[in-house]
């Protein structure tokens, strides 16, 4: 509508906003729309009430409807798309809807997003730029609410960088102009409630750059994302019904250092597929009860998923992250995963993440480059770019990229319910000159390698998931010597529950690829990890990262013929699992499969028609259930007197022996590391009696050999190995045996 005409209705309407102020809305350049648009009180010629600015560049007209009463309509006070209404003896607040009208006859009719309060507080603000923020996700994001009677949506995003920043979407056929959001003082954050949306709505923001360039950005703290290769972000909101409150009530009182832990690595996209629809994903909801059954199956404890957070590109196994909040929409929603842990948990499955706080993706619709500006990462390459990756890396300095974080390791452990996250990629964090020539990197302020601002954010993200989330492990992929990985903060460490023993998996797998012949001069790659087995806590893995890329499956790692091959992964596996240390094995190793893992399709699940691989998974089910039964297995993991070595130096033989004890029981481990039997072969024994044999490798049942294995020794009083007695054993070839004092035998322990 035109404005009257009449002078004094003009002149009162011209007071109404600035010009301006006008053209920048108009513009799409305010910061703060509230200012000027919503509901004001003011005085015009000398009357008291509320001024209602509105704005929408494509309209002709505007009404101003209020509860009760009625609408009335609404001056233009810009050359177009500006209009605005005294409403003389109103006070705040005043409810009231905008109808727009178009050239085509059209309307549009809405709650004012721009008559609503701000939905963060000073607080939030205060510990957000601080760096201290652990509950991020309360805040930001995109959040369904109920405002002053109204349904809508609230959103919140980190910017300040920005001229200015729009949520857009399909409420407003994506167009940047038509809402704004205001900025929250000098926090950085742009806010706006939009009313009439809810869970399931499309969005992204749209931010205007200091050089007036628009990027189209999902939300960094999406809860939930379009299916890739779509990019938008998804409001969500969780009506899920936790059913795991035993497990989480006693979780704060684990002590994960001495309790068995065998974690099951998982590629969700490819532990199993639908080829008869296509070669589909299965939902979470699907895959729980399929893969919990398995995992129990063959004895492990927990489940470890190779990234969940969504991610574009399904080649990075999800290592490339662009949602950091948001499980990836190719299983289901957050819910279907939520429903996921909680049927792990009830069924007495721990779940554990790897979690990527190392470096993010380059894909323009994500983190990079957010506002405009190096946000989230450095401007300098030196500090801010992978040259291994092709990725960006945080600036962990930034008190807000802090906050980000660390509310995100929070979030996967209080929003679902995780039992513990496996931190990648440590090592590329710690150094600044990781995989970095001379001059390619940046010293610290001292002159050092070290990544000081990295360091602290990890003792400070290990801190805060101590301290928030009792119970709930860390666990870091670091393969340096860096010290004190997995000590206490306040003992000088950087506070990790665990750190994966690289060394270990690079020195046993290297040994074990030796033609047996030649195994003899290689002894030490076996027995020097011990060396430094109690500087950490460690997860011994055999992990994802062995079987790709050229490196062959762990079957065909192993020397001589087919027999001898899988002869040698039992052998492997079950030093694995009864040397110190917690147990990580990728999915699939129990098909000993020829191929390599490929990300694209399914395991081979047809090799379990295999004889050998049928006999291959019951030799894994008896070797986890040997490890969960036994406590001195696991209950003496950081204590150096629970492992001790009977003989390291029958080079000759490549026989080893060891001790694993606690203060309630031992078990003696007896390893014939060649093909070749020994009999008669004498071991030291820590005590006198009567031995049981409780597991043997080559057992029948497992694929084992002919040769037979007694399943109960005498200890003679022959002095060897430096102890008074000691026992005399068959051993079969490519074999280990476990002996345990006063303790039945388990089936499947020797020769039937």
């Amino acid at each position: 509508m035109e404005a009257t005409g009449n002078p004094r209705d003009e002149a009162a309407a011209a007071l109404l906003v600035g010009e301006s102020e006008a053209r920048a809305l108009l513009d799409g350049d305010h910061s703060e729309p509230h200012r000027v648009l919503g509901a004001h009180p003011a005085n015009v010629e000398g009357r008291g009430g509320v001024v209602v600015r509105a704005m929408h560049p494509d309209a002709i007209g505007a009404e101003c409807i209020l509860d009760g009463v009625g609408s009335r309509v609404m001056r233009r006070i810009a050359p177009s798309g500006f209009f605005a209404i005294f409403l003389p003896g109103e006070s705040l607040p005043v409810r009231y809807r905008i109808r727009f009208w178009f050239a085509d006859g059209e309307t549009l009719e809405r709650e004012d997003p721009y008559r609503f309060l701000p939905t963060i507080g000073d607080l939030d603000l205060h510990l957000f730029n601080e760096g201290t923020h652990r509950k991020l996700w309360r805040c930001l994001g995109a959040h369904p609410r109920r405002m002053d009677g109204v349904e809508g949506v609230a959103f919140a995003v980190w910017a300040p960088g920005a001229r200015r920043v729009s949520v857009v979407g399909d409420f407003c056929r994506w167009d940047g102009r038509l809402l704004p959001m205001r900025v929250l003082g000098s926090s950085g954050i742009f806010e706006l409630f939009v009313p009439g949306i809810g869970p399931g709505t499309l969005y992204k923001f749209e931010v205007k750059t200091a050089d007036g360039t628009l990027r189209l950005k999902a939300d960094p703290l999406a809860f939930a994302m379009e299916l890739p290769p779509g990019t938008a972000s998804v409001v969500s909101s969780s009506s899920f019904e936790w059913g795991d409150r035993e497990w989480m009530e006693a979780r704060p009182g684990r002590d994960p250092r001495r309790g068995p832990i065998a974690f099951y690595e998982v590629h969700l996209g490819s532990w199993a597929r639908v080829p008869e629809e296509g070669n589909r994903f299965l939902t979470y909801r699907e895959l729980a009860p399929r893969l919990v059954e398995h995992v129990k199956r063959l004895g492990f404890t927990h489940v470890e998923l190779l990234p969940i957070a969504e991610h574009p590109f399904a080649g990075s196994w999800g290592y490339q992250v662009s949602a950091y909040y948001a499980p990836t929409a190719r299983h289901g929603t957050p819910d279907d995963f939520r429903f996921f842990v909680d049927h792990c948990h009830r069924n007495g499955i721990g779940v554990v993440l790897d979690w990527v706080p190392a470096h993010f993706p380059k894909d323009d619709f994500a983190l990079r480059r957010f506002d405009g500006t190096a946000l989230y990462e450095h401007e300098d390459p030196r500090l801010g770019e992978h040259p291994d990756w092709g990725t960006l890396i945080f600036n962990y300095g930034r008190n807000e990229v802090r906050s980000f974080l660390i509310s995100n390791a929070l979030y996967w452990l209080e929003e679902f319910h995780v039992d513990g996250l496996r931190v990648d990629a440590v090592a590329s964090m710690l150094y600044r000159d990781y995989s970095r020539s001379e001059g390619e990197w940046i010293p610290n302020r001292w002159g050092g390698r070290e990544n000081l601002e990295a360091i602290d954010f990890l003792k400070a993200m290990n801190e805060a998931v101590r301290t928030d989330c009792p119970g709930a492990m860390t666990i870091a992929e670091e393969s340096t010597a860096w010290g004190g990985v997995s000590q206490p903060v306040s003992e000088g460490g950087l506070g990790f529950s665990f750190k994966w023993n690289m060394g270990w998996m690079h020195d046993t797998l290297l040994y074990f690829s030796k033609d047996p012949v030649h195994r003899r001069h290689h002894q030490n790659d076996l027995t020097f990890a011990m060396l430094y087995e109690h500087s950490e806590r460690f997860v011994n893995p055999l992990s994802h990262d062995e079987v790709v890329h050229g490196k062959r499956s762990l079957l065909d790692k192993m020397p001589g013929d087919v027999w001898q091959k899988f002869a040698n992964l039992r052998l492997l596996l079950a030093y694995q699992y009864l040397r110190p240390g917690k147990k990580l094995l990728f999915m699939g190793t129990e098909l000993a499969p020829w191929r390599e893992w490929s990300h694209d399709t399914s395991l081979d699940w047809h090799l379990l028609h295999d004889p050998l691989r049928r006999s291959f998974v019951r030799f894994l089910e008896e070797l986890g259930r040997l490890y969960r039964e036994t406590p001195c297995l696991w209950r003496s993991d950081p204590d150096p007197s629970g492992f001790s070595w009977i003989d390291c130096n029958d080079h000759d033989a490549s026989v080893l022996s060891f001790l694993r004890r606690d203060s309630e029981s031992h078990v003696v481990v007896v390893m014939n590391l060649t093909p070749v039997p020994r009999h008669d072969y004498r071991v030291g024994a820590p005590a006198a009696g009567a031995y049981a044999l409780r597991f043997s490798s080559d057992a029948r049942e497992f694929g084992g050999s002919e040769v037979e294995t007694a399943t109960r020794v005498e200890t003679e009083a022959v002095p060897f190995h430096g102890r008074p007695q000691s026992i005399r054993l068959d051993l079969p070839p490519l074999g280990l045996l476990v002996w345990g004092q006063t303790l039945p035998a388990l089936p499947f322990a020797g020769k039937r």
